[in-house]
């Protein structure tokens, strides 16, 4: 069993995953990863061990409740008790909705939506026994704003800003705190910069700062777990500067 506290982050991808892991890594905790193919976490987990840091990762299919069973099991029972569970399972899609496909529709949900609840249910199976602990769960603007072309990952974000409410009334008062973050803003991704070229924008000339950076998401989950009780945020938007809102 490892003698860290344990930070577990699910749809721990290349960019917001990773630097959650740095992030709390760099804060003393031991890092759980899982994703859909492990083998992608190697770069990450060589740079936190590098660091001082301790991380390893798994393959984890979060949209399988078998998976969730076993996997939350195999941490609880082989690594060591979470402290703090993230949900950061993505599904960013846009399509018209004439041209969403009912798989397309379905997968979104079920990674948005229903991946969270098997995360968040199974997190809340091993927390509720100790009184104590933290649930949180990635958003996005489209979690309180629908946009032309986003009805697939709107619905599914929709329904994990629902999720993360109920869970907070029923979770709180056992001690556990659960949060959602909602992340108003284009983020410095690969997959965003590719966006903004396919849209006739370049990137690199861009202002400074138009683009989050994902340690500025990972800086705002640490501070969310290391809030008082007195004081918990249950939701917080955070979005750039020049983010036209």
């Amino acid at each position: 069993m490892n003698s860290k506290p344990i930070c577990l982050i699910i749809g721990a991808g290349d960019y917001i995953g990773a630097a959650i892991a740095r992030r709390f890594a760099k804060g003393g905790f031991h890092i759980v990863m899982g994703r859909r193919h492990a083998k992608k976490l190697a770069p990450v987990i060589a740079e936190i061990e590098t660091a001082g840091g301790s991380a390893q990762g798994f393959t984890w299919d979060a949209r399988r409740e078998e998976t969730a069973s076993e996997m939350f099991a195999l941490v609880e029972g082989k690594i060591g008790p979470i402290e703090i569970c993230i949900f950061n399972v993505g599904g960013n899609v846009c399509f018209p909705v004439l041209e969403t496909t009912e798989r397309v529709f379905r997968k979104v949900w079920e990674m948005c939506a229903y991946a969270a609840f098997l995360s968040g249910r199974e997190a809340a199976k091993y927390m509720v026994g100790r009184q104590k602990g933290s649930i949180f769960f990635t958003g996005a603007t489209a979690s309180v704003r629908g946009s032309l072309g986003y009805a697939a990952f709107a619905s599914g974000k929709f329904a994990l800003r629902g999720l993360a409410q109920s869970m907070a009334r029923e979770l709180g008062p056992k001690n556990i705190h659960v949060a959602h973050l909602i992340i108003d803003a284009g983020v410095n991704t690969e997959f965003v910069r590719d966006r903004l070229r396919k849209a006739g924008k370049n990137p690199d000339y861009l202002p400074p700062d138009t683009l989050m950076n994902p340690g500025s998401i990972a800086e705002a989950y640490w501070t969310l777990h290391h809030q008082q009780r007195d004081g918990w945020t249950h939701e917080m938007d955070i979005r750039p500067y020049a983010e036209t809102w």
